[in-house]
């Protein structure tokens, strides 16, 4: 019988993060480098999750869940932690956790509000469930501050990936509604004293890009390249998409992709801002939370066909080649291919 029980110093969001102080640099928690990434967004407890051995076969180094890892939508903790309990008692997904080291950020439905931003009256308290569930220790820095943004670097020195997980929701200001498109009722607010991500989390992100590494993967709970067209995403604050694309630029970040979710489909888009760095975004959603509608709202970045069942990602390194090869994958639920782009290392820098 395999075993199921859930390894603590596997399954901790924070044990595999974060530097103890804001300006130290992480330390590398893994010889090795991380040559294979299983990510993925969207899970429903209540349905089944046949995902989850597909997951498990792709033989992940490093798991990333990055939002909606379950559907709380309440303010009544003693619930959303009965749905927190559900999803655990998962066989496949104990199975999954067990596999490998595991980070995770939240979006809406996790974080307790759907659409939630700062004005969420329990994000304190859904943020302690959030912890338990992903059993951070108490030493952990998360257990100190506010919000759930977190940051590691796994291999050795020249082979190093970073993965930073935001906060798209703790700090997060109201967003400005309009007439409702097909994405929703969302529209573009440049505003400049709203935020995505708070001052705080601005300043750390600032110095986890100038930590020593190749590969950087930012996981931001929602579409950060993808045009407006009604939907929550970094586009309905136009001013905080800008700052994220200058502060690459300015800090010399080399190696940034992006992975997102939210959508209840995945695709890829890409935008080159002036000073020539490409930012790619590949969304991925859901893992067993299908959209009803079925169709994808625009998007003038998309550099992908989209796909809208029930798919996870994968992440692949090559770090032998001399300009090493980052080769994305979304598979079904089969484990097939359905989205695939191949970038080399060297594209995801200054041109």
């Amino acid at each position: 019988m395999q075993n199921t029980k859930i390894k603590p110093w596997l399954c901790g969001v924070a044990v595999l993060m974060t530097c103890s102080a804001l300006h130290a640099e992480a330390p590398s928690s893994r010889a090795e480098p991380l040559s294979r990434i299983v990510f993925g967004s969207c899970i429903k407890q209540d349905q089944p999750t046949p995902i989850f051995q597909p997951m498990l076969a792709a033989k992940p180094e490093l798991l990333l869940f990055t939002g909606d890892n379950i559907y709380g939508d309440t303010d009544d903790m003693p619930t959303l932690r009965a749905k927190y309990d559900k999803l655990a008692r998962n066989p496949s997904f104990a199975a999954l956790r067990n596999a490998c080291p595991v980070l995770a950020t939240w979006d809406d439905h996790d974080y307790g509000a759907n659409d939630g931003g700062a004005d969420y009256a329990k994000r304190e308290e859904s943020q302690t469930e959030f912890l338990e569930f992903w059993q951070t220790p108490q030493q952990s820095p998360l257990r100190k501050r506010s919000g759930v943004y977190d940051a590691k670097i796994f291999g050795p020195a020249g082979q190093r990936t970073q993965v930073i997980l935001l906060d798209t929701r703790y700090f997060r200001s109201a967003l400005k509604t309009g007439d409702r498109r097909v994405g929703g009722p969302y529209v573009p607010d440049d505003t400049p004293t709203k935020t995505m991500l708070g001052d705080q989390q601005w300043q750390w992100l600032k110095v986890q890009l100038q930590q020593p590494a190749q590969l950087r993967l930012i996981v931001s709970s929602i579409q950060f390249v993808a045009s407006s067209a009604g939907q929550e995403c970094w586009a309905n604050l136009p001013l905080q998409r800008k700052q994220m694309m200058d502060l690459v630029q300015s800090t010399r970040a080399t190696g940034v992709l992006l992975i997102s979710g939210d959508r209840h489909w995945s695709e890829i888009s890409s935008v080159t801002p002036d000073g020539g760095y490409p930012m790619i975004d590949v969304t991925c959603s859901s893992l067993n939370q299908l959209h009803a509608r079925g169709t994808p709202t625009e998007n003038d970045f998309r550099i992908s066909n989209t796909y809208h069942r029930e798919n996870f990602g994968i992440l692949s390194v090559d770090w032998q080649d001399s300009d090493p090869l980052v080769q994305i994958s979304v598979r079904d639920i089969e484990g097939k291919p359905r989205i695939e782009k191949t970038i080399r290392l060297s594209e995801l820098s200054l041109q």
